[in-house]
């Protein structure tokens, strides 16, 4: 069972939590035991825990156990199936990134180097959460890490791009936030009326552009 722990959440749902240290391991064995359990449990995948809920008229606790138990033998980052690769433009700094040169500075970095690392390369979707289709995207290297901002902001416009704790998201609406923006993007991430609403899904990458 290592690196596993399976924990009861009421009488209908299991949280099926990874104990690795690494995020971006103990996520990608995440994401691949959530492609392989039974879709009736509706798996919802966090960064480092799947929850799955069951109708306890159907099945008890031991049996959905049993269950997860031998999907865990095949949730290991190999068998992840590659999510869909997604390029977001955004515009950094200015009016659409007003911590840019403050972030930079904390990090020891010039802005335009800021800009370079956050876009070097694609960065895997690690769970979607706090509000509909926000991504938690990342893990970002230590040099690009940082503390959520010491004051929140009561609304941070949507599409704004930003980082903190390591990661780096995007707001898909206008929501109160204490990350850092960096920059802002005009793509649509959440539309109710489109199938499905969130245009990210965990495991999906994004590579950031810089756009003028």
């Amino acid at each position: 069972m290592k690196p596993w722990r399976i924990r009861p959440m009421g009488e209908a749902a299991l949280l099926i939590e990874c104990m690795l240290d690494d995020i971006a391991e103990a996520n990608a064995r995440v994401l691949a035991l959530a492609k392989v359990l039974p879709a009736q449990w509706h798996p919802l995948p966090a960064i480092h825990s799947v929850l799955v809920r069951f109708d306890p008229l159907r099945y008890t606790q031991a049996e959905v156990q049993a269950h997860v138990r031998d999907a865990l033998a095949q949730a290991t980052p190999g068998a992840l199936p590659p999510g869909q690769q997604v390029t977001i433009p955004v515009r950094y700094g200015g009016e659409d990134g007003p911590d840019l040169a403050d972030a930079a500075r904390r990090l020891g970095l010039a802005p335009d180097e800021l800009i370079a690392q956050h876009t070097a390369r694609p960065w895997r979707v690690l769970m979607i959460g706090f509000a509909p289709g926000f991504p938690y995207i990342g893990p970002l290297p230590a040099s690009l890490t940082l503390p959520r901002r010491a004051t929140p902001r009561a609304a941070v416009p949507a599409g704004s791009v930003a980082i903190a704790a390591g990661m780096t998201g995007i707001y898909p609406s206008q929501l109160p936030g204490g990350w850092h923006l960096i920059g802002k993007t005009q793509v649509t991430l959440f539309d109710p009326t489109r199938e499905p609403p969130a245009s990210l899904q965990p495991g999906d990458h994004v590579q950031f552009v810089a756009i003028a």
